[in-house]
């Protein structure tokens, strides 16, 4: 397999997983009507809780967010640019509503299409790199381990277990992302192109309304 990542393109890639699962706790927490300090915390739990339960799976104590703060004032920054402006263009909001749900949802496709993918990259760099179910299990929780954690703090069922096809789209995701490795595909196209599958599959899911089965009352 080709693993040798360009670390420009891996931190930008970062960055942006990092800003857009901010700006999506962010929302949430403005749409429970949380302070501005409920606000910053979700906005932080939700682009760097899935880094955390990575870190300690695999064993890299303490978590990333603890050693570099750059990421948490980062996301911090992003979810208080949300807030001001939310704060002095509610009324806009509100008139614009499916507009304001339609951004949540690209932001929270975004934030989950790098980090799953940037969650194997880690768990690749540790060393696991032929253990396929140890590396998509760790791109996923990732991926939407902020989400959950952001949903039990707002009180709600983890979007994940409930609605639509979100943990799918990233196991689909990760699992295009290692055969383009192993068939040596350059690394960052394959980034781009795991990325993206994920971000596709849960823009189409909410479009056409996709849901796995459920029991039916």
């Amino acid at each position: 397999m080709n693993f040798i990542f360009t670390e420009q393109f891996i931190n930008i890639c970062e960055i942006i997983g990092i800003i857009a699962f901010a700006i999506s706790g962010a929302m949430v927490a403005i749409e429970k009507d949380l302070d501005v300090f409920g606000v910053v915390v979700l906005g932080v739990t939700t682009a760097l809780g899935g880094g955390i339960i990575r870190d300690i799976i695999l064993g890299m104590l303490p978590p990333n967010m603890f050693t570099n703060g750059t990421y948490a004032a980062l996301a911090a920054v992003a979810a208080l640019v949300v807030f001001i402006f939310s704060y002095y263009n509610y009324k806009y909001i509100e008139d614009h509503i499916n507009l304001f749900n339609n951004a949540l949802n690209v932001f929270d496709a975004i934030g989950l299409g790098v980090f799953v993918i940037l969650g194997m990259n880690s768990a690749i760099f540790a060393g696991f790199t032929y253990n396929n179910f140890l590396l998509i299990f760790v791109g996923v929780i990732t991926g939407i381990g902020g989400g959950m954690l952001r949903d039990i703090m707002v009180s709600d069922i983890p979007f994940v277990l409930r609605k639509r096809i979100y943990a799918l789209a990233c196991i689909v995701g990760g699992g295009v992302y290692l055969v383009l490795l192993k068939n040596n595909v350059n690394s960052d196209i394959s980034v781009l192109i795991g990325i993206f599958s994920i971000i596709f599959i849960r823009l189409l899911s909410r479009k056409y309304k996709w849901s796995l089965p459920k029991v039916k009352k």
